[in-house]
């Protein structure tokens, strides 16, 4: 597994935690 692989996992992961905090606690954004 490349670094940059590796790097974009982590984005597409904390755009998913970003997005579903987003859905289950809406009143904080």
């Amino acid at each position: 597994m490349s670094a940059v692989s590796l790097v974009l996992l982590l984005l597409v992961l904390a755009l998913a935690g970003y997005l579903l905090t987003a859905l289950l606690d809406p009143e904080r954004f």
